[in-house]
Formats: C-alpha cells, structure tokens, sequence
C-alpha cells in the first residue's frame, strides 16, 4: 500500500469518476468519489453566447474535479476523446497543479467499479 497520495479519473464531455486513496489529511484505501456532473447548455441565443457557456460550464466542472484531487501527488487521468488533455491543460494551469503528475490513457464508458479496479491496477494496489 502507497503512502503517496494518489488519485484516478475516468471522464468524458458530461461527468467524472474519481477515485483517490486520501481524504484531506492521510492516504488510506481506494474509494470513489461522488460523481462530478457537467453542465450541459441548450437554447443559447447565438453561437458565440453558447460557445462562451460551453467554456464556462467546462471551467465549473474542471474545477470541482481539481477540488477532489487537492493534496493529491499523482493522477491518472482516462476516457474517451480529448477532454483528458483539456484537464490535464487546465490542471496544469493551476498554481496548486503546476507539477501534478498526470498520466493520461484512453477508455470507453466504464462502471464506478470498473473504474475503482483499473486505478488501483495502475498504482499496483
């Protein structure tokens, strides 16, 4: 068991899967957060007022990941597309992220738990 404390995501355009070995204070065991749930924006009045909500609503969810992930010394970052390198981006960023260490990997849609076993199995928990 790590004393490092790690933490793992799966993401794609409307929600997170997060999985960390700590709470505020000690590295312990593996578990799942909450997911965190996009905004998706419909009806904007035009284009570029839809374009800036997209960015908006993307920040907002950035960042209720990255507040899941405080204290953390390495992620592992998956999904579908390019939304993990947009976080890896925004993480990076971020003062408090500067030198996270982020692996990024690729996967379709998987359950929580499916989640839960393939962070573990990337720290070799």
């Amino acid at each position: 068991m790590s004393d490092k404390k790690l933490a793992g995501l799966w993401l794609d355009q409307h929600k997170a899967v997060v999985v960390k070995n700590h709470d505020a204070q000690n590295a312990f065991k593996f578990f799942l957060c909450s997911p965190v749930k996009a905004v998706v924006q419909h009806g904007n009045s035009s284009e570029n007022a839809g374009n800036n909500a997209e960015q908006t609503n993307k920040e907002k969810f950035f960042k209720e990941i990255a507040h899941l992930l405080t204290n953390s010394e390495e992620v592992y970052v998956t999904g579908p597309g390019t939304i993990q390198e947009e976080l890896k981006s925004f993480l990076h960023d971020t003062a408090q992220f500067k030198n996270l260490k982020i692996t990024l990997d690729t996967a379709q849609q998987m359950s929580d738990e499916q989640v839960l076993e393939t962070v573990k199995k990337h720290f070799g928990e």
